[in-house]
């Protein structure tokens, strides 16, 4: 592949949350009935070329999971579950971004859209690992980087996170 697209372009809503380390965006390739193969296939190459070492969906689904092992980017299906008790789900996710992370890693987290509950891990990430003080820095900070407010279902993860321990969470413990 030659010219402007050899590097690929970069997924849509793309947002770095930890400057060259953990980001944030929406599926390559798109979502749903937008979702484009080509496209994916340039996301992917770009995501290499800025050396990502692993992708982590939230997708229910496994959707693109092949397409990153066609192209050698290392994925992680982690979906989180719509109903029921997401703390398991959460802490192990949790836990895995921090070893990634901490390893030197840079890792991208996606479901379909950038949604509430992608920006809400991500929000998640920053007040549990200690990154931030509390959870409305967490909130405010990933609020300002997406450029709307966070939703109940994403504040929701914020304030879950902050039941789980074994990270860096201290004090008050509401995501309001």
């Amino acid at each position: 592949m030659k010219g402007k697209w050899a590097a690929g372009i970069p997924p849509r809503n793309f947002t770095w949350v930890i400057r060259d380390a953990l980001a944030i965006s929406e599926r390559p390739g798109g979502f749903a009935p937008h979702h484009r193969r080509v496209r994916r296939h340039e996301e992917i190459v770009w995501l290499r070329s800025q050396g990502f070492t692993t992708v982590i969906s939230l997708l229910p689904s496994t959707h693109n999971l092949q397409a990153y092992a066609d192209l050698s980017l290392p994925a992680l299906h982690r979906p989180l579950p719509m109903a029921g008790d997401i703390r398991p789900a959460l802490a192990d996710l949790l836990r895995e971004l921090r070893g990634l992370l901490q390893a030197g890693g840079r890792v991208l987290v996606h479901q379909d859209e950038l949604s509430d509950r992608v920006v809400g891990v991500a929000a998640a990430y920053l007040w549990w690992s200690g990154r931030l003080a509390n959870a409305q820095q967490a909130i405010i900070a990933l609020e300002h980087l997406v450029g709307h407010p966070l939703a109940p279902a994403g504040r929701e993860l914020v304030a879950i996170a902050g039941t789980l321990g074994g990270g860096g969470v201290t004090g008050d413990a509401r995501a309001t």
